[in-house]
């Protein structure tokens, strides 16, 4: 395990974000780099956003003005992104799949994004990846998958997401079959 030394919070958390990347084989952008490190900065004394009900939160960000649809619809994003990431068994508790707050997620910063290139364009683009990175910040110090092998396939299948495919072939050397396409992505760089 890695002793981390930096003397701020943002300098601490980005170099687990930096290390993350490198366990999922992926450089993010800078300026998706930078909003993560900021997200998790900000978010990591709110332990109440545990309490929110996120169909319902995009739902009301939905009804609310122009002005505080953003700041709403960046709150769903947000605190989707965290509990696909950080806390994927809150979905098991919720009687979900992952999957749902990766949509409700990318559902979130799409709305948000004004042109196929902004940073919330490329958001709910890469809202899979980052989710992955942060799944590799939460088993940094664990040796064992944290999915079990139907969750890793649904998530692989349903998201495309990486890190689930990753955990998938840990249980089994066998190569999934998906039912769904993945359109590439266009805001991250993928390192060989």
């Amino acid at each position: 395990m890695k002793v981390l030394t930096h003397s701020t919070p943002v300098a601490l958390w980005q170099e687990v974000v930096h290390e993350a990347e490198i366990a999922c084989d992926t450089a993010l952008q800078h300026e998706l780099e930078a909003y993560l490190v900021f997200l998790l900065a900000r978010y990591i004394n709110k332990p109440e956003i545990a309490k929110q009900t996120m169909g319902l939160e995009l739902m009301q960000a939905l009804q609310v003005n122009a002005r505080a649809r953003e700041a709403a619809l960046q709150g769903v994003g947000d605190t989707c992104l965290l509990f696909s990431g950080l806390f994927p068994k809150l979905a098991e508790k919720r009687s979900v799949k992952i999957s749902y707050f990766v949509t409700l997620g990318r559902g979130a910063y799409h709305a948000m994004s004004k042109t196929s290139n902004d940073l919330y364009s490329c958001l709910a683009q890469q809202f899979v990846s980052i989710m992955d990175i942060l799944q590799s910040i939460r088993l940094q110090a664990q040796q064992i998958p944290d999915l079990l092998p139907f969750e890793a396939y649904d998530l692989w299948n349903e998201s495309g997401s990486q890190r689930a495919l990753k955990v998938l072939k840990q249980y089994s050397n066998a190569t999934p079959i998906s039912v769904l396409t993945n359109e590439p992505d266009s805001c991250i760089i993928k390192i060989k």
